[in-house]
């Protein structure tokens, strides 16, 4: 990488956790101290306690490497699926989006089953991360680009819905919003939008 390249590499959250993944993928890291000087070699200033945080957020673990010494490794998918995370898992990811939707999140707005999500640039990614781990059962699902993720909502006019939620959870709210009661004079299970 040349120095110009390594200049205009964003110095984000995002891509400093992108730069980690792709050094645990390529090389045996066995120390903070050694993924340290490898992120500066690539021009990425990072101290300890971000490096800590960046580890344990990218699920980051020790185990043995090819040569028997302890190395640092990252799930290939990021992260466990859904059905197999405990309770404790689930509460803290429930924990960690609000924090990230009150910083990220700009806009939402449904049709019909989708929500478009408007991010800062940069920051979709990370977002739709935490909201695939999250435990959103009303959500089947996220695309990410840069500034811009897109929601599929499993039920089929449940897009309004899931826009309100996260808005909320944003907003500090975590509590769904109040479901639309049905109306007697609507086929059953039909509810008024």
């Amino acid at each position: 990488m040349t120095e110009q390249q390594k200049r205009a590499l964003a110095q984000t959250k995002i891509s400093r956790q992108q730069q980690i993944v792709s050094l645990l993928r390529d090389q045996e890291v066995v120390s903070q101290a050694q993924l340290a000087r490898l992120l500066a070699e690539e021009g990425t200033e990072v101290t300890q306690a971000t490096l800590s945080r960046d580890l344990v957020e990218l699920q980051a673990e020790k185990v043995r490497g090819a040569h028997g010494t302890l190395v640092y490794r990252v799930p290939p998918d990021g992260g466990s699926p859904r059905s197999e995370r405990t309770l404790g898992e689930s509460e803290l990811l429930q924990a960690r989006l609000p924090r990230l939707a009150e910083g990220l999140l700009v806009s939402a707005e449904a049709s019909g089953n989708l929500v478009v999500v408007r991010t800062p640039p940069g920051a979709a990614q990370y977002l739709a991360s935490a909201l695939d781990r999250s435990v959103l059962p009303d959500m089947i699902g996220t695309v990410a680009g840069d500034d811009t993720v897109l929601l599929v909502a499993r039920d089929p006019s449940g897009g309004d819905r899931l826009a309100a939620r996260l808005l909320d959870i944003a907003d500090g709210r975590r509590e769904d919003p109040e479901p639309a009661l049905p109306d007697p004079t609507l086929p059953s299970g039909i509810t008024p939008a």
